[in-house]
């Protein structure tokens, strides 16, 4: 008996130690939001590349499905293309008595995709808001020809969704017509063959399709998401891109994340599509 308890003992032991090897031998783990998954990715591989020996992992899901996965003790590092909610810090403090590090990396202009045949070149957050709860149906409604239009937009877990929902819905419900996809990729695909299809997404993905100017009000000038208009904040769906953490950032993370807010790394945000934070 007293060896059948030994043994039981050391095979717990060795699987400990195996998992605790595992574990750290994974790296850096990033996940979340699908909008940064891409810049994520090519943080990571330059990262690695200057490197030698770092992992550092990245997979998208949402901003919500990686915030989750921190709550969870499931991944090092939420990319966030919205901040994190009053709830969410609240689930972190009960869990590991830390309400969360912010730490902005990047900023984007959440682009309106319009099919490049549209003849509509821009939109009030009013006529977005109207175009989006189903009040405005036709694209004549907004100067553009006589034809439905053709909603897309990205599921509730996405951080983009959420945004454009509290900046553009002012909280109220998209239409039920509207198509949900996985990811701003699959929406800018739908609009680019679709000639009555308006969607919306991270600046980055801007391929095939045709930004749209967003204007405040009827009464403020049109204006596109560039670097300019971003970087000051003209452009009326400016919004700062995130990485979360548990608690501040120690050992590789510390290193990883300084290199994110490096030159270096910010350059690479704006290869990628993205604006730098200075």
């Amino acid at each position: 008996m007293k060896r059948k308890g030994f043994a039981s003992i050391l095979l717990v032991l060795t699987f400990l130690v195996s998992a605790q090897a595992a574990f750290a031998g994974r790296g850096i783990t990033v996940k979340g939001s699908d909008t940064m998954v891409i810049l994520g990715q090519r943080w990571a591989e330059q990262y690695m590349n200057q490197n030698a020996g770092q992992i550092v992992q990245v997979t998208g899901g949402g901003s919500g499905t990686g915030i989750a996965a921190l709550i969870n003790g499931t991944t090092d590092i939420c990319q966030s293309s919205r901040p994190m909610k009053q709830d969410e810090k609240l689930k972190l403090r009960d869990r590991y008595q830390t309400m969360g590090v912010e730490v902005p990396v990047a900023k984007d202009g959440l682009s309106v995709f319009l099919h490049e045949s549209n003849p509509v070149k821009d939109l009030t957050i009013e006529q977005l808001k109207g175009i989006y709860t189903g009040t405005i149906t036709n694209w004549k409604q907004v100067g553009g020809r006589d034809a439905t239009i053709i909603l897309y937009g990205r599921e509730n877990s996405s951080g983009t969704y959420g945004f454009f929902k509290d900046n553009v819905l002012a909280g109220r419900d998209f239409a039920a017509s509207c198509q949900t996809l996985p990811g701003t990729a699959a929406v800018v695909n739908a609009v680019s063959r679709d000639p009555n299809g308006i969607g919306y997404g991270g600046a980055a993905y801007t391929k095939g399709v045709r930004d749209c100017a967003v204007r405040k009000d009827a009464k403020s000038p049109a204006i596109m998401p560039t670097a300019a208009t971003v970087h000051d904040g003209s452009y009326p769906l400016t919004r700062y891109l995130y990485y979360y953490l548990r608690k501040p950032a120690q050992g590789d993370v510390k290193k990883f994340l300084a290199w994110v807010l490096s030159p270096a790394g910010q350059k690479l945000a704006v290869d990628v599509g993205y604006y730098p934070l200075k």
